[in-house]
């Protein structure tokens, strides 16, 4: 199992819309509206590092009101 936060930058007042329906996502933990350089963070779980970047790139990415995205696995030292 893949896990990893999800930093998403939005369109400006669509932050609380894009987590919606970001959460409405299957392998979407959660997923919240945040101040700062980014306005949602989400985290997010995979079967795979592929599975994972399928999610990004197909399922979240393609929510509307999203400008930008960064994907930060978390790893197990």
């Amino acid at each position: 199992m893949v896990q990893a936060y999800i930093l998403i930058q939005t369109e400006v007042g669509k932050s609380a819309t894009v987590a919606q329906a970001i959460r409405e996502v299957a392998g979407v933990a959660s997923a919240e509206d945040v101040t700062g350089p980014y306005d949602v963070i989400a985290r997010v779980k995979a079967e795979s590092v592929d599975d994972l970047g399928k999610l990004v790139i197909a399922k979240i990415q393609d929510v509307q009101g999203i400008t930008r995205t960064l994907t930060c696995t978390v790893v197990n030292v």
